[in-house]
């Protein structure tokens, strides 16, 4: 077991898109960590420190690995929960070992052989975002290959597939298939999944459609997702990165409060937990 496989407990990975200051931090993971002490799930609290992959070069990408760990850190003082945040370059692994409770992946980098033996080689959780051309079948690749090199546990998310038309797809058959065919727990990211990417229509920035989220996190775990990743903000319009698909902070509870009851439905009904 380890913090991606909280033992059948439901799983939040949640927090902004990018670390922003300190002060805006710690408001999100105080907010996370209170949502999930009154409703009884698990929380990670996630953030990156670069986004080095932006639709402009111009975009905003972060505090870079330094300061990012540093106000990484802090959130852990301050909060208690546990903190996730992406690796791009092998060479990061060793300073995100010393700071990090876990490493994700992002999706258009889970194919890259080095990176995956790397952060399996830190001996911490590794969550592997699903690539956005994927099979779900797929993804028993890259989790042998952080699993091989030695990582504290592993947890697969879906993300949507690219189907040419300027929005994700998502398979809601993804989450039986990954946790059967990569035996660990497979997640949902609910608000990647509304992002419409490549400017959204001909911006510089990806768009999104948070209307949908509510809907497409109820499906999921309706269809057997064992937990959810959501970025949140107390003003997404003001975000430095992916507002456009970001939930705002005060829905995170309700919206968990939806995914409970439904997730309780399910477990009722005999063939749906997976």
């Amino acid at each position: 077991m380890s913090i991606l496989d909280p033992g059948g407990r439901f799983l939040v990975i949640a927090g902004p898109c990018l670390l922003e200051d300190d002060s805006l931090n710690i408001h999100v993971a105080e907010e996370v960590r209170a949502v999930a002490e009154r409703l009884g799930v698990s929380a990670i609290f996630k953030a990156s420190f670069d986004k080095a992959n932006r639709t402009s070069a111009s975009s905003p990408r972060g505090p870079g690995l330094s300061q990012g760990l540093e106000r990484l850190g802090a959130v852990r003082r301050a909060t208690g929960l546990p903190v996730l945040t992406d690796i791009h370059e092998a060479d990061q692994a060793q300073a995100l070992c010393q700071g990090v409770d876990a490493i994700q992946i992002p999706a258009f980098l889970c194919r890259q052989t080095d990176l995956l033996t790397a952060a399996g080689k830190t001996g911490l959780p590794v969550n592997i975002k699903k690539g956005q051309w994927l099979a779900p079948e797929d993804m028993r690749f890259p989790v042998r290959k952080v699993r091989e090199a030695g990582s504290g546990g592993v947890s697969v998310t879906e993300r949507g597939t690219a189907f040419g038309y300027g929005r994700w797809v998502v398979d809601m058959r993804s989450f039986a298939i990954m946790r059967e065919v990569c035996g660990c727990p497979a997640l949902f990211d609910a608000t990647h999944s509304v992002q419409l990417p490549g400017g959204g229509g001909g911006g510089a920035s990806s768009g999104g459609e948070p209307r949908w989220i509510e809907t497409l996190a109820r499906a999921a775990v309706a269809a057997g997702a064992d937990g959810l990743f959501v970025e949140t903000h107390p003003d997404p319009a003001s975000a430095p990165s992916d507002g456009a698909n970001m939930l705002p902070l005060e829905r995170l509870e309700s919206l968990l409060e939806g995914l409970l009851a439904v997730r309780e439905a399910r477990d009722r009904v005999p063939g749906l937990s997976g």
